[in-house]
């Protein structure tokens, strides 16, 4: 208890902590009302603290280091350009999949004008906003028909509810999948009001646990891909060729999850043995859906393909109307899938194609350029290193890709310190810290970029502390 008094006694007066030439920095920054008040909201924050004995020591370095992380929050609200430094090509916090330039354009006009998105030019009447892109899904992938949702959670949940209320689904315990923010297939499942009725082992599933699951409440066999990890070693599961003819000879359809969204193969090492939407309808599925926001390189999307027979039901569900797009997301949805038509078109033209396919050597390049111009910049030090990126995203789990990363270190900063002060510029730079050193991944930064990536480093290293 005498020990707490002794804290909030060594509580700095508000008039002390503006006297700080930190301070001073913080008021020429945020403006003198914002600093006073950021001071006592941290002056408060550190008081509970010790009142709760959750803090053994308090200074007024600490409560401006408080306040000035909680200024910079407050003033970096809102989405904004950041440089990718990661070496996760589908990093999910920062927005996964980079639009194309013509998918961009797209709802930008879709979002800046009035757009036709349910009116038919041709008749003067009330079109459908689906029939499009549903005829270039047809078109890409030979299925009957198509249709999109916001996500692919809610793809999964309008399949379910449209299809199977209030019967069982057959599914492997190994696919019972957490898709991210603990979203799981198995409240999916009691939330679209069907059974979910698990078989075989985290590790194994047989074709025979599935054949012998059917029972007269069977409404269809759900087949899971695990896009966002993997079981290796002693395992066994059942391919979708199979199930489906399981399913169809016991009246049964046979529901796919793709997750990460491959329309058909993509010859890339990064990607090798990952399944496509258009291999597993070919191979009997009833009803795929997948992303449009990972491997598709399109917007925030969930696209079911499949049989007329069930898409049908999915459009006529209450739910549609909830889950539906709107206007913008069409249109860059509409303008990805054009480019799927030229294949070379969307391996130039889709970003993360177009990453997938670099070659390493102009990985290094790019890395090298950059190297160049950070070794000229004082207080900082620089050294090129291979590295490893990734897909990310729940895509390709396990799988590396070859890269070089720029590893800087500050002459009197630390590494937290410096990868902070990297994400307080105009605009940040999302690296990671690597032990001393802050670790700039090269695979994912575009070379437009590389001057204002060189530029906030400097900026970085004009701080002395």
């Amino acid at each position: 208890m005498q020990y707490r008094k002794e804290l909030l006694r060594q509580l700095p007066a508000m008039d002390v902590l503006l006297q700080c030439d930190e301070a001073a920095k913080l008021i020429d920054e945020y403006s003198y009302k914002a600093v006073l008040y950021a001071f006592r909201q941290a002056t408060d924050f550190v008081r509970n603290k010790i009142i709760s004995d959750n803090i053994e020591k308090c200074s007024a370095n600490e409560i401006i280091n408080i306040a000035e992380k909680m200024l910079f929050k407050k003033n970096s609200a809102g989405i904004k350009k950041v440089i990718n430094c990661s070496g996760t090509v589908l990093h999910t916090n920062l927005g996964r999949s980079v639009l194309s330039e013509k998918a961009a354009k797209a709802a930008y006009i879709a979002a800046y004008n009035y757009a036709n998105i349910e009116y038919d030019l041709a008749t003067g009447e009330r079109g459908d906003r689906h029939a499009y892109i549903e005829q270039q899904l047809i078109s890409l992938t030979g299925c009957e028909a198509a249709l999109f949702v916001n996500n692919n959670a809610a793809a999964v949940l309008l399949m379910l509810s449209a299809l199977e209320k209030d019967g069982e689904v057959i599914v492997s315990r190994g696919e019972l999948v957490e898709i991210g923010g603990s979203f799981r297939v198995p409240d999916i499942m009691k939330q679209s009001g069907c059974y979910l009725k698990e078989v075989g082992t985290t590790n194994k599933t047989r074709y025979s646990d599935y054949k012998n699951a059917i029972t007269e409440n069977t409404k269809a066999i759900l087949k899971v891909h695990t896009s966002n990890y993997q079981i290796v070693g002693f395992t066994e599961d059942v391919g979708v060729a199979r199930l489906a003819e399981l399913a169809h000879e016991n009246h049964l359809p046979l529901l796919c999850d793709l997750g990460s969204g491959l329309l058909f193969p993509f010859d890339n090492p990064a990607l090798k043995n990952e399944p496509s939407a258009k291999e597993w309808l070919d191979k009997g599925a009833d009803v795929v859906c997948f992303s449009g926001d990972k491997l598709l390189g399109g917007p925030q999307a969930g696209i079911i393909i499949g049989k007329e027979v069930y898409i049908s039901k999915l459009k006529k569900h209450p739910l549609m109307r909830a889950l539906r797009m709107d206007k913008i997301t069409l249109a860059a949805l509409e303008a990805t899938l054009s480019l799927y038509f030229d294949i070379d078109v969307a391996n130039t033209n889709i970003p993360l194609r177009k990453m997938l396919l670099q070659d390493k050597l102009c990985i290094k390049e790019r890395a090298e350029k950059t190297l160049d111009s950070i070794s000229q910049i004082d207080n900082i030090s620089a050294e090129l290193m291979p590295s490893q990126a990734l897909v990310g995203g729940g895509s390709a789990p396990g799988k590396h890709i070859p890269s070089f990363a720029i590893y800087i270190t500050h002459c009197s900063l630390s590494a937290d310190k410096l990868a902070y002060l990297l994400r307080r510029q105009e605009v940040p730079v999302i690296g990671r810290v690597h032990k001393n050193s802050v670790m700039l991944d090269m695979f994912c930064v575009f070379d437009e970029d590389i001057p204002c990536l060189v530029q906030a480093i400097k900026n970085c290293g004009e701080i002395n502390e």
